[in-house]
């Protein structure tokens, strides 16, 4: 397998270009009587609120000041053996623990997110001892980008599975020395470390999820038998919140092709279709009811998230896994019980979108451990990176 070296560096021109775009934006005129009240996000994006966030990005957003943080850690792009044997760039970020016993550890991001939203989890796994922690709880971490973005870019075939990525994820670390290693995800990161855990119990150590994506898992309605105290909140409210939190898998799972068109053209509009993701599927609701989703994420976490999908062009094929999603029906790997077989941990955080009774993920899952979290939503590792290290410190301690 073929890995070189690799160095963030976006291109001048494309930061030119980017500002010329930001600088020329055309934006919607809608007359008073038509506007969602101030702050309300009711309608999608809030005006106010995207203005306010462009001229940041265009006038004190500093992105080489990003890129300089980023290079702090070494960045590889690799050939990973695909489909037919189609060989598919994996871009990721490779850091060796410092402690007597590094356990190797893939995490894996979702949409939309980058693998810059594991940032804040890279030192305390790989450098305990530096953060106040134990050096026996090192790891050697690997940080892909999900082919398709970023980095691991051009995506050469129209889509892939999460099965399919699972497997590539094998080759990877296989070829980085690796046979056997523990998993983490969340969003389509965990549905692909679920699959590890069904397809490829023999290469894992145990796997930690933070999105119960279980195959087979029913997400609801829960027969009251199947729900522990505390558990029906969690179940009711997640469900009001899909009911409006899903918008972008009816486009992004049947006509991709037809949003990325606009999305590649216009900066505004890719950034205010990841930006209302971020603010609806995190934990940033205030005490007062109201959703701030800066309380989770800074102008400039929100400008670099932006910047990554803009000046990579990923944002066409960051979406065709959820059409492989709609459209590929999922094929099990084997017929035994439980169907996902590698020891797992589940932490259940309260902002999240998706909730499956434990019990009803035993079913189907080899669940080791299941913590509920204090805080933190969909994007955990960013939300709160120390509780994420904390839950994969404890669960894969016991396989050291």
């Amino acid at each position: 397998m073929q890995m070189t070296p690799f160095e963030v560096a976006i291109p001048q021109a494309s930061l030119d270009d980017l500002h010329r775009r930001l600088a020329g934006t055309r934006w919607p005129d809608v007359p008073a009587g038509a506007a969602a009240p101030d702050g309300s996000w009711q309608f999608g994006t809030d005006d106010a609120f995207l203005r306010d966030l462009v001229d940041h990005w265009q006038q004190r957003y500093d992105w080489r000041a990003q890129e300089r943080a980023m290079n702090t850690w070494p960045h590889f792009i690799a050939q990973v053996p695909g489909p037919q044997g189609v060989e598919i760039p994996v871009h990721f970020i490779h850091v060796r623990g410092k402690g007597p016993n590094p356990l190797p550890v893939i995490l894996t991001h979702g949409w939309p997110w980058t693998f810059w939203d594991l940032a804040e989890v890279i030192g305390p796994l790989t450098d305990p001892a530096a953060h106040g922690g134990d050096p026996a709880d090192s790891f050697d971490v690997v940080v892909p980008s999900l082919p398709g973005y970023c980095f691991s870019t051009p995506l050469p075939v129209p889509f892939l599975t999460t099965a399919q990525v699972a497997d590539l994820w094998v080759e990877l670390m296989r070829g980085l020395g690796y046979d056997r290693f523990c998993a983490q995800g969340g969003d389509w990161g965990a549905i692909v470390t679920i699959e590890l855990g069904h397809a490829h119990a023999d290469a894992l150590n145990g796997i930690a999820v933070t999105m119960p994506s279980f195959p087979g898992a029913s997400r609801g309605p829960h027969a009251p038998e199947d729900l522990l105290p505390g558990e029906e909140d969690y179940a009711e409210r997640t469900a009001r919140r899909l009911k409006t939190a899903t918008s972008h898998v009816a486009v992004m799972g049947t006509d991709p092709q037809t949003l990325a068109h606009a999305l590649h053209d216009s900066p505004v509009g890719l950034l205010s279709w990841l930006v209302e993701r971020r603010r609806a599927w995190s934990d940033c609701e205030g005490p007062d009811g109201v959703r701030d989703v800066e309380r989770r994420f800074s102008k400039d976490q929100l400008c670099t998230l932006a910047s990554l999908y803009w000046h990579t062009g990923c944002f066409w094929s960051t979406e065709r896994m959820y059409w492989g999603r709609v459209n590929v029906p999922w094929q099990p790997r084997h017929d035994r019980t439980p169907t996902v077989e590698a020891p797992t941990a589940m932490a259940v955080f309260p902002g999240d979108l998706i909730f499956v009774p434990r019990r009803v993920a035993e079913r189907v899952a080899n669940i080791q451990r299941w913590e509920v979290m204090p805080a933190g939503g969909h994007f955990a590792p960013a939300e709160e990176p120390g509780l994420v290290v904390g839950e994969v410190r404890e669960f894969f301690r016991h396989f050291r």
